[in-house]
């Protein structure tokens, strides 16, 4: 068999086809895979720019574009095309090695001299030029040929550069894009230095290139370029091609996540479609990896402890629909069942429910609507012009998160984030109120979720016995201090401990934690992601006004700033529509719906947000009855159709087109959530915030296609 390769594009390109040129596809790859033939199975095309660029036929309509190096039995697959495309696609673009990466390239040189006149005068003579203060050494530290440096002297906007991103190599265009975002000269080599420390060849800054290597130059490009070692993996890999993440990883991913160790507890951040939560499963699959650890780490024989042979790494987040979301990726990404047997994906909450349950029986979870009931009669018995809402929220984020046990603890605690000031003698009221609510759920034999969080923090302190060897945390912005101080207590101090991937842009619940005043100390070892690789750069420009001016601030106690946040993908701009009444903003949808289905999506690829489930319910009813079938957001039920749910779940899912519907002045933001600004302006304030996250996190989601729509008035936070 020859040894074959697939590029990212490959997989985009796969995913777009119908089914029948699939299967054709499949079968064709596979047999010039498994033949003897090799290069002379494919076929040349007249007057094309790089003889090693060739053709091999898929069904007499669709051919693949097959790289063929100058020796050996590697071939790369490039893209796949409908004829005539397959041709131009030869006679236009010629691959290369990065002068500085030493990584594979794939450029059209003859549409960048064809752009070179028109961006000339477009710059006139004089005036402000893009990149004038990088000099052309800088330029060439970077990657960027001289060539292409020719050109980038020309450029005076970003949307030039953009308009050339199709023209330029992946690896110089990230380059300048990296430039052309505020990154300076050395911030932007740091990127561009970025290279993979797991398995396979890597040219260091000091390894000398040869640049006639092309198997050498794929093999340094994860990021773009992935090799499949048998047909099976490569059938396994295309009926999958949305799941390209575990193929393919960029090299700060890599670097990330296949480091030997960290000497303590690690952060990775990033904006939504960056790549940390597949950051986190290559971390997880690459520690489990560790055999002789899995027996190293000391076990009492505990009940709490696992027994050898166990699952000694935890993979965990905020709720189980992220969870269940998790286990289904990482089953995909790990094949080996000795790995994969050592990995437990569980969220923290069902963590939690587990330990409370083995050490005194199944614990009974309060009832949200009696838990405000109990609220309200706490708030009127209390004396204080607070509402239900306010005792509620003292108790979460001020009471538990502490984890304060005596009204003397609670009197003399800082109460940061809290904007309204609290008197000793109304803190004594919202101490009893608390008292008052907290006897009444354990007379009933109840708990909430978080007070089970404490109770099992508590419950592995006393054992003395971490449960777990690693534990690495995905969407980490919407813990609790209580399950913070659930997962220190869980596993031992100490070198590769806690794994932690956050957005503080995305936190969608009402939880701040300060990891230092909860012994999770992450300086020195924190790294960030700035490049979107699941949104286009149009979706992207659009919704990050969303989230407003206020500063951010991550789990480090530190602002943390979306500065250099792009995606090299570009499509159409978002779609805002607005309907005078509900019913009318239904219709738009449900044609909407029909479009993208004619186009040829999946229905599960299309996804429907609301801000309220009420809502989602009506959409649904609204497009049955128009004929479109529609399942939950997760797909779990087994039915086929169109996906819908919640902002809040569709946190951690992805789709080739959303429809966010009902963005109305009135239900976004949601007026049952924001705190009355008299009240207590700070909360409210954080709660406008937490709204536009939510917003954004749902837009987010989109691929390729974004739509919003709203009745009557829009809402404040859509652009005007």
């Amino acid at each position: 068999m020859a040894r074959l390769a697939i590029t990212k594009d490959v997989l985009s390109a796969f995913a777009r086809l119908d089914k029948s040129v699939q299967g054709a596809v499949q079968s064709a790859v596979n047999e010039f895979a498994a033949g003897e033939h090799g290069a002379a199975a494919l076929e040349t095309v007249p007057g094309g720019l790089d003889d090693r660029i060739r053709l091999l036929p898929v069904d007499g309509a669709w051919y693949g574009a097959v790289l063929v190096p100058d020796h050996g039995d590697t071939f790369c697959l490039l893209t796949i095309l409908p004829r005539d495309e397959a041709a131009r696609y030869v006679t236009s673009h010629r691959v290369s090695i990065n002068q500085v990466t030493g990584t594979l390239e794939v450029s059209r040189p003859a549409a960048l001299k064809e752009a070179e006149p028109y961006l000339r005068a477009a710059a006139g003579p004089d005036g402000r030029r893009l990149f004038a203060d990088v000099s052309d050494a800088d330029l060439t530290r970077l990657g960027i040929d001289a060539e292409i440096q020719r050109l980038v002297r020309l450029l005076v906007h970003d949307a030039e550069l953009d308009a050339l991103q199709s023209m330029l190599p992946a690896a110089q265009c990230a380059a300048l894009q990296a430039l052309a975002s505020g990154m300076t000269v050395d911030e932007a080599h740091a990127e561009a230095m970025r290279l993979p420390t797991g398995p396979g060849p890597a040219a260091g800054p000091d390894e000398r290139i040869d640049f006639g290597d092309l198997v050498a130059a794929m093999e340094r490009t994860p990021g773009q370029v992935a090799f499949v070692s048998d047909t099976e993996e490569l059938q396994d890999i295309l009926a999958h091609p949305f799941a390209a993440w575990r193929t393919f990883l960029h090299p700060s991913q890599r670097d990330i996540a296949y480091r030997p160790s960290y000497s303590g507890p690690a952060q990775m951040t990033g904006g939504p479609g960056t790549g940390k939560t597949v950051t986190v499963l290559h971390r997880a699959a690459f520690l489990a990896t560790d055999a002789d650890a899995l027996f190293q780490w000391p076990r009492t024989g505990a009940a709490e402890q696992p027994a050898p042979g166990g699952r000694p790494i935890l993979l965990t987040t905020f709720n189980g629909n992220l969870a269940d979301a998790l286990q289904s990726q990482l089953d995909l990404l790990v094949r080996d069942p000795l790995v994969r047997d050592q990995i437990e994906v569980r969220n923290v909450d069902r963590l939690a429910y587990g330990i409370v349950s083995q050490a005194r029986g199944t614990p009974v979870i309060a009832d949200e609507r009696q838990l405000r009931d109990r609220w309200a009669k706490a708030a009127a018995a209390s004396g204080l012009d607070v509402t239900p809402a306010f005792l509620k929220h003292e108790w979460e984020q001020v009471i538990l998160a502490q984890d304060l046990v005596t009204e003397q603890a609670y009197l003399a605690c800082p109460r940061t984030g809290r904007g309204r000031p609290l008197t000793r003698a109304q803190r004594i009221r919202v101490w009893q109120a608390a008292e008052q609510v907290t006897a009444e759920l354990a007379a009933a034999g109840q708990a909430t979720h978080l007070q089970l969080v404490n109770e099992a923090a508590h419950l592995v302190r006393a054992t003395g016995a971490p449960r777990y060897r690693h534990i690495l945390v995905d969407e980490a912005q919407d813990l609790h201090a209580a399950h913070w101080r659930l997962l220190r207590a869980a596993v031992p101090e100490g070198p590769d401990d806690l794994f932690i991937a956050a957005d503080p842009h995305q936190r969608i619940y009402p939880n701040r934690v300060s990891l230092a005043s909860l012994r999770i100390s992450v300086r020195g070892r924190s790294r960030k992601l700035s490049l979107n690789y699941r949104t286009t750069q149009e979706i992207l420009a659009w919704a990050m006004p969303l989230l407003g001016s206020a500063p951010v601030i991550g789990l480090d106690g530190e602002v943390d700033s979306l500065l250099g946040y792009r995606s090299p993908m570009h499509g159409q701009p978002p779609q805002i529509r607005g309907a005078a009444t509900r019913g009318q903003e239904f219709v738009l949808l449900s044609k909407k719906v029909r479009s993208w289905l004619a186009a040829g999506f999946e229905p599960s690829a299309i996804g429907i947000a609301a801000r309220s489930a009420s809502l989602v319910r009506q959409a649904r009813e609204a497009l049955k009855a128009d004929g479109l079938g529609t399942t939950s957001i997760t797909g779990r039920d087994g039915t086929t159709g169109v996906r819908a749910g919640t902002m809040h779940a569709m946190k951690g899912l992805e789709f080739r087109a959303v429809a966010v519907i009902g963005v109305d002045e009135g239900v976004v933001p949601d007026p049952a959530t924001v705190a009355t600004d008299d009240g207590d302006p700070l909360t409210h304030a954080q709660d406008l915030q937490r709204e536009r996250c939510v917003l954004f996190v749902a837009c987010t989601r989109a691929r390729d296609h974004l739509y919003v729509s709203y009745a009557g008035e829009p809402s404040p936070f859509l652009p005007s």
